[in-house]
C-alpha cells in the first residue's frame, strides 16, 4: 500500500459529462491505498482461504428480477464481445453479452481461464465481492472523494492523472482504447483487454492503473451530480460520503430496485469516440448486483488519530 497524505482538492469537472459537475472543494484525511487494483492472484488467495463464492457464480433469484426470462436466470456475467459491423453507440447491448458461467476464474466464459493472468486485475466482481475481500484484508473500499484525490496524484485540476495531454508526445499512459470503439482497436498501448497491473507509469502518488485497465468500485452510492461548492473556505466538506441509497436507483427501471454505486477510473474500453472517462473526475453508475469483464477494485486503510 501507498500512504496518501490528505488535503483539500477540486473534485469533479465542468468540462465533460453532466454527472461530473459542479467542480467543488473537498477535504480528505490521510489513508493508505493499494498500489494496484486487486489481482487475480490476490483474489484467488481470498477465495481459497474463505470459500467465497462470487455473485457471478450464483444463479439469480427470480424474485429480484420481475419479468426476467426464466432461461436467463443462470449464473454468469457480462463479457465484452466486439461486433464485426458498425453499430449504434447508444445501444450497448451491441457489444455486451451476458455469458453463462463467465466469472473471475473464466473471464470470457466456459473454456477460458486466468492461467498466465495472475498479475492482471481480477474482474467479474460485484460490489459485495469487493466488499468481502476488503473486510478479509482488514481494509475498506474508498469513498469517491478519496479515490479521486488519490487518482489525481497531486495534480489538482489536471485533465488526466499525469497532466493535460492524453498521450504526451505519443506515449500511452494507461490501458485505454485507441481507435473507433467498438469496431477498431489499434492496440497502440499493446493490449486489447486487461493488462498486468504495473505495465504503465504510476501517478504522482506512486499508484498504478488509477486510469484505464479496469473500472474500480467505490463505497459511495450513485448520485446524478455533485453538490455545490461550499460558499466559505471554512465549510469545505471533510471526507464526504455521497448521497443516500434511495437516490441511487435507476429511474429507467422502476420495477427493479437495485441500488447503484459509483465506479471510477475508466477501463480498457474507454475511447475518444465513446466514454471519455479515462480521467480522475469521471464517474459511472453500476448496480451492486452487476459484474463485468472490465470492472475491478482496490482497497484503502484510513489513518486514524
Amino acid at each position: 500500500m501507498v500512504r496518501i497524505q490528505g488535503g483539500t482538492f477540486l473534485m469533479g469537472s465542468d468540462r465533460h459529462y453532466a454527472e461530473e459537475r459542479p467542480v467543488h472543494r473537498v477535504t480528505v484525511g490521510d489513508f493508505f491505498m493499494d498500489e494496484t487494483p486487486v489481482t487475480n492472484a490476490q483474489f484467488r488467495a481470498f477465495a481459497e482461504a474463505t470459500g467465497h463464492v462470487t455473485f457471478a457464480e450464483i444463479a439469480p433469484d427470480p424474485k429480484d428480477y420481475p419479468g426476467a426470462l426464466p432461461e436467463m436466470l443462470k449464473a454468469g456475467s457480462l463479457v465484452f464481445s466486439p461486433p464485426d459491423h458498425p453499430v449504434n453507440l447508444k445501444d450497448f447491448s451491441q457489444w455486451w453479452e451476458f455469458r453463462f458461467r463467465a466469472n473471475w476464474r473464466r473471464p470470457y466464459g466456459p473454456g477460458s481461464s486466468i492461467k498466465g493472468l495472475d498479475d492482471h486485475p481480477v474482474v467479474h466482481v460485484a460490489y459485495r465481492d469487493a466488499e468481502a475481500y476488503a473486510a478479509w484484508t482488514g481494509k475498506d473500499l474508498p469513498s469517491e472523494a478519496e479515490w479521486e484525490y488519490a487518482a489525481r496524484g497531486g495534480l489538482d485540476g489536471a485533465e488526466f492523472a499525469w497532466g493535460d495531454a492524453l498521450s504526451p508526445e505519443g506515449r500511452q499512459m494507461a490501458n485505454t482504447w485507441q481507435g473507433e470503439f467498438p469496431l477498431e482497436n489499434l492496440g497502440l498501448d499493446g493490449f486489447e483487454r486487461t493488462s498486468p497491473v504495473r505495465t504503465f507509469p504510476p501517478n504522482g502518488f506512486g499508484l498504478h492503473d488509477m486510469i484505464g485497465n479496469v473500472w474500480e468500485w467505490t463505497a459511495d452510492w450513485w448520485s446524478t451530480r455533485h453538490p455545490e461548492d461550499a460558499p466559505k473556505a471554512c465549510c469545505v466538506p471533510v471526507n464526504p460520503r455521497g448521497g443516500p441509497m434511495e437516490g441511487s436507483f435507476d429511474p429507467r427501471q422502476p420495477n427493479i430496485a437495485i441500488p447503484r454505486k459509483v465506479l471510477k477510473g475508466g477501463s480498457h474500453l474507454c475511447a475518444p469516440n465513446y466514454c471519455r472517462r479515462y480521467r480522475p473526475a469521471a464517474r459511472h453508475a453500476e448496480p451492486v448486483d452487476t459484474s463485468t469483464s472490465h470492472v475491478g477494485f482496490r482497497c484503502i486503510r484510513r489513518v486514524t488519530a
